[in-house]
């Protein structure tokens, strides 16, 4: 139940006036009188109550894990410290059918929530986010204005980017033999060469471009393919030839989990949590980088947040210049502006460790990189992900 510090003196002054009626029957005025003040005094308490729950939390949703980690030590922590507020720090698995499921009951819990691009989009064109002004994000140390230091592609009217990120594949060196070491994407699906399980995420995006891309499809081309039946119908039909071989996962904590048990010999993964089991946890992994598929997380405020003032303040902090490369240094996700990609440094616990190095964008991991194409998704994923979920079930 949520109440206003106004509901709650008017539903206070109701209780005086059925007091009053009540006591007027009876012909006690000491005993109205005594009513009165406790009910003034309820009344300021309940304000007072009130105001600092409202005032107090503010609930930022995330995916979890390691990433989330570098969000808490990056940008919660010290927000917190410099505000006085408090975080609630809540995951989720991605889409925007809970945003919706919020905003069109009424009953918005959500404060800020991160998001991937597509996501963002559709969104915002469905009406389920508030709008952010771009000028309340702070400039870049030397002065440029903050429209003008994030990456082009990174602000939009309902969300501001903070991360670039990728999806990859990887494998256990320890079980894989040097001179049969997979290197393209053609060698995750094949099996023979291969054998095992395989781990993917239970989701048409970036599963889809992946199968395409080792069916032969230029990383340039994937999406003109895949925008045709016919292109839809051969990403199908390369997942048929692994599908049998396939775990899939759904939170980003699930693949290195899985490959560190021995469940899979190859997973799909988000860069960043298979850095996190090499250099925070000593596990031998190592990432495909052929094939990646570069996105970008995004801050957005669902319609009807309680708290949208501290919420817009979160979001200029979290995504000030100084903050963004506080989080690279937990975790290889590349910063949404320009002016963090040039003081990023090393990670926070081993500076041997240079982090731009482990960025999906360094050169060397960006040879045969494709960028998640954002409009295509906002457009066909409702289609597409009725029609994956079919043949899951076939």
């Amino acid at each position: 139940l949520s109440v206003t510090s106004g509901g709650a003196d008017d539903a206070i002054r109701g209780i005086i006036k059925i007091t009053e009626c009540y006591v007027n029957i009876k012909g006690s005025k000491d005993i109205m009188s005594s009513i009165i003040k406790n009910a003034l005094v309820a009344s300021a308490m309940t304000t007072l109550v009130v105001s600092a729950a409202s005032a107090a939390d503010l609930t930022v949703v995330s995916w979890g894990g390691a990433y989330t980690k570098s969000q808490v030590e990056a940008y919660h922590k010290p927000w917190m410290a410099s505000t006085g507020h408090n975080i609630i720090s809540e995951d989720y698995g991605g889409g925007i059918a809970e945003i919706k499921a919020q905003v069109e009951s009424g009953n918005v819990t959500w404060d800020v929530v991160d998001v991937e691009l597509s996501d963002a989009i559709r969104a915002c064109d469905e009406g389920l986010l508030e709008p952010i002004d771009h000028s309340i994000l702070p400039p870049a140390p030397d002065g440029t204005p903050a429209a003008e230091d994030f990456l082009p592609g990174t602000l939009f009217d309902c969300a501001v980017a903070n991360i670039v990120w990728s999806s990859v594949y990887v494998y256990d060196t320890s079980k894989v033999r040097n001179w049969n070491a997979p290197k393209t994407m053609a060698d995750f699906f094949n099996t023979t060469a291969f054998p095992g399980k395989r781990g993917m995420r239970k989701s048409p995006k970036v599963t889809m471009e992946f199968a395409l891309i080792a069916d032969g499809v230029p990383v340039d081309e994937v999406y003109d393919v895949l925008g045709t039946e016919e292109g839809i119908e051969r990403a199908f039909a390369k997942l048929d030839t692994i599908k049998e071989d396939v775990i899939w996962w759904e939170a980003g904590a699930q693949p290195p989990q899985l490959l560190a048990d021995g469940e899979v010999i190859f997973t799909t993964a988000w860069n960043g949590r298979i850095f996190n089991a090499v250099a925070a946890e000593d596990q031998s992994f190592e990432m495909v980088w052929d094939g990646q598929i570069y996105d970008l997380d995004l801050w957005v405020i669902p319609k009807g947040s309680k708290n949208v003032e501290a919420a817009l303040d979160f979001v200029s902090f979290s995504t000030a210049t100084e903050q963004l490369a506080a989080q690279a240094s937990w975790i290889p996700y590349g910063p949404a502006r320009s002016s963090s990609v040039a003081i990023m440094g090393t990670y926070h616990s081993d500076p041997s460790i240079q982090m731009a190095d482990h960025m999906p964008t360094a050169p060397a991991n960006f040879k045969n990189a494709l960028q998640n194409d954002f409009e295509f998704w906002a457009d066909n994923a409702d289609e597409l992900n009725e029609r994956f979920n079919s043949w899951l079930a076939q």
